[in-house]
């Protein structure tokens, strides 16, 4: 998934991703506001894990939820 789908299906993903990543609040999901970047950063911070290792983490976890954006 590239960073675009990912952005544009962010409201689909936020409770999922809560569930996955249960040390993320909820305001901290909020203020990512779709950006892959500070997902993997926040990843990296409150679980004190390399940048490779949360972005292996994060690519999984779309590959598992197989998320489709859904039609306008």
């Amino acid at each position: 998934m590239n960073k675009e789908r990912f952005a544009g299906m962010w409201k689909q993903l936020k409770g999922s991703i809560k569930q996955q990543w249960g040390k993320l609040t909820d305001d901290e999901i909020d203020r990512m506001e779709g950006s892959w970047e500070r997902l993997v950063g926040m990843l990296q911070e409150r679980y004190g894990i390399e940048r490779a290792e949360a972005e292996k983490q994060l690519e999984e976890f779309l590959e598992q939820t197989k998320q489709e954006p859904t039609p306008a």
